[in-house]
């Protein structure tokens, strides 16, 4: 790692955090092919783009609730839980809250099992599994943008566990499948974006570790330089969402989430 490459990867590694934090795209899903392309092998990549990704979920996530994006209120709601489940779970107060404590939970799961399996499942396969994925999500959110939906909390674990899985068989996958499909379901875009930042952070660091457990080998100065790139851009990119119109940023969501599907199936076959 040349320090000149050192910064190239910093600086694209900002490009698409920003892109991922604003507008809900694919870090990993754009990340990972481009250090492909660059020269990487797959295995110093993906733990790469997961921690880095991390990382800036972290940061991302407490500047969407700085700036009333999202509203983080993780305190017990003890109403719901004497009507409901007679106080034998913990459940969030907020509902941003509770969608990334669920997200969170399904995000352990779908990690885990994903990292398990990287190695048995064909990267075509896989690469044009999430690229039809990620195309028909876009053309959903644009031909629904203008209709408003109630959220299905059943749907919504059915995304977090899909979302997971790709997150940690591949390092991508996650953001736009999980944003998209949340917007699809009948949140509102703002907070769809803001909570799958925050969600993301936990199948990617559990995704993380199953690597550092299974292969041991980090190549560590990639993971500093995309890192470095990540952290960098969240706050600048929350602060793009807050100025944004909602109706604008669901369009811009549905056209930029379209078109990384069909590069995501490009790449698989002619790249």
């Amino acid at each position: 790692m040349t320090p000149t490459l050192f910064v190239v990867v910093a600086l694209i590694a900002f490009l698409f955090q920003f892109m991922s934090v604003s507008m809900g795209l694919g870090y990993g899903t754009v990340l990972t092919p481009v250090l492909l392309i660059i020269g990487f092998a797959p295995l110093q990549v993906v733990p790469a783009v997961l921690s880095s990704h991390f990382v800036g979920g972290v940061i991302g996530g407490v500047a969407h609730h700085r700036l009333g994006n999202i509203n983080l209120d993780f305190r017990r709601d003890d109403r719901l839980m004497k009507e409901r489940l007679r106080g034998l779970v913990y459940i969030p107060r907020s509902p941003d809250a509770k969608v990334v404590f669920i997200l969170a939970i399904c995000g352990v799961i779908g990690a885990l099992v994903g990292v398990f399996c990287a190695i048995n499942i064909p990267k075509l396969a896989l690469e044009t599994y999430i690229g039809v994925m990620v195309l028909m999500i876009g053309i959903l959110i644009f031909v629904r943008r203008r209709q408003e939906d109630t959220i299905s909390w059943k749907r919504l674990i059915g995304i977090g566990l899909l979302g997971s899985f790709n997150k940690g068989i591949s390092g991508g996958g996650y953001i736009a499948v999980v944003t998209g499909a949340q917007i699809i379901s009948g949140r509102e875009v703002k907070s769809s974006v803001g909570s799958t930042t925050v969600a993301v952070t936990f199948a990617s660091v559990v995704s993380f570790l199953g690597y550092v457990l299974i292969k041991g080998d980090i190549y560590w100065a990639l993971v500093a330089a995309a890192s470095i790139g990540s952290v960098i851009a969240a706050p600048f990119a929350v602060r793009m969402v807050k100025r944004i119109g909602v109706k604008r940023l669901k369009l811009v969501i549905g056209i930029a989430t379209s078109l990384l599907g069909a590069l995501t199936i490009a790449k698989a076959f002619f790249f």
